[in-house]
């Protein structure tokens, strides 16, 4: 007899959550009204309509804001975590280019991040790209001895969006206190995650995003510690305190406080809860497989982060042969070319190592049912897709 307590699997199984997560429907529920009657223009101050959404945005400020431990006045909200990113490392250097030019970042960054990056280095900045370790860490010696007295700013992520390693930011922000640079961390994977207080860490900027803590998408936020400025790189009408020009997404950042608001209240039993289904997964898999290797670290983690890479086995054709789930693979296909994770790339793996990789993204509406079944059928496919292997070989 079919146990009722399990509820039926429904198909596609979702285990992309660092991608993207699904919409909370609590959260949904609370931007409706602002896509209907409650429509006006949060910059309108001269009637109820502006008023109301006004107010709306403002308690949306004050929930993201006390989730990660700021002050309301200290969240630009943004279109999301690309143009906060952009805003925060181009915005520094264009405000700090009278005292330096040289920005220090990781080797295992976001492309937005890394690719601000670039384009600043082609306007005259120097960039440092740290290595990390096999577990994806950066050094912190390395890291002090990369500042120079031409410094203005360092960019490291919280938590990585491939291999869910946290670095260690404290520590991070303690040196860059010491020497007087400014610190931003791509915080994107971390909030509502893990425990995440800028203040206790000592972050000067930290790019969020909404839709990776069960809100909306096309909305974003940039915390900005009181006393730092970045250069605008959006002009007209001076919005967000002149940092960020542009008509609020009102619904968006409605979803997005209430979306900080439930994390707030969840995270703790949530994580727990998340990270004992990640263990489930893993436990089952090398137990039934060998040649099996995870990624990035195993103690220092996001609770739903499974990163492996399965010997023998090519993850493009793993992902076709469980296509009834959706995962990604530490390779991303462009046209005909094959461009290999840079993250996996950078803890020393091989382009072989790095194609045969899956990650797994654990979240909030994942069940024991779906692992369990997620668990038996990879080991199903990659005992199949050995044993074809082994026969073409032979």
């Amino acid at each position: 007899m079919k146990n009722s307590a399990q509820p039926a699997l429904k198909f596609p199984v979702y285990l992309d959550n660092h991608a993207t997560t699904p919409l909370d429907p609590r959260v949904l529920d609370a931007m409706l009204p602002y896509f209907t009657s409650k429509f006006g223009n949060a910059a309108s101050h001269s009637h109820q309509f502006g008023w109301e959404t006004s107010a709306a945005v403002e308690k949306a400020r004050s929930q993201i804001a006390s989730l990660i431990g700021a002050s309301p006045a200290e969240i630009v909200f943004t279109s999301g975590a690309t143009e906060s990113d952009n805003l925060a490392i181009k915005g520094t250097a264009e405000a700090h280019r009278q005292n330096g030019n040289h920005i220090i970042t990781a080797a295992t960054e976001h492309k937005a991040v890394l690719d601000s990056c670039r384009a600043l280095e082609r306007h005259g900045f120097k960039i440092s790209c740290l290595p990390v370790n096999s577990d994806g860490f950066i050094d912190l010696n390395q890291l002090r001895n990369a500042i120079t007295s031409e410094t203005i700013l360092v960019t490291i992520m919280a938590a990585n969006n491939e291999i869910g390693v946290l670095q260690p930011v404290e520590e991070i922000a303690a040196i860059c206190r010491e020497r007087g640079v400014l610190f931003h961390s791509d915080a994107v994977q971390a909030l509502g995650r893990i425990p995440f207080d800028v203040r206790k860490i000592g972050m000067d900027l930290a790019s969020l995003t909404a839709h990776k803590c069960y809100g909306p998408k096309g909305v974003g936020a940039l915390y900005v510690r009181s006393g730092v400025k970045p250069a605008p790189i959006i002009d007209g009408g001076g919005h967000e305190r002149g940092m960020r020009s542009g008509t609020l997404n009102v619904p968006g950042i409605v979803g997005f406080g209430r979306a900080c608001e439930i994390a707030q209240q969840e995270l703790a039993e949530e994580s727990i809860r998340i990270a004992t289904l990640r263990d489930r997964l893993r436990d089952h898999l090398l137990a039934e497989l060998d040649g099996l290797a995870i990624n990035g670290s195993t103690e220092r983690r996001l609770p739903g982060n499974l990163n492996i890479s399965f010997s023998s086995v090519d993850g493009e054709t793993l992902m076709t042969a469980v296509r009834e789930m959706a995962v990604s693979s530490g390779s991303a296909c462009s046209s005909d070319k094959v461009d290999h994770s840079h993250v996996l790339k950078s803890l020393g793996l091989s382009d072989e190592q790095a194609g045969s990789s899956l990650r797994f993204g654990i979240g909030r509406f994942n069940t024991e049912a779906e692992i369990e079944y997620v668990a038996a059928r990879v080991v199903e496919a990659v005992k199949s897709l050995r044993e074809l292997s082994h026969q073409a070989a032979v």
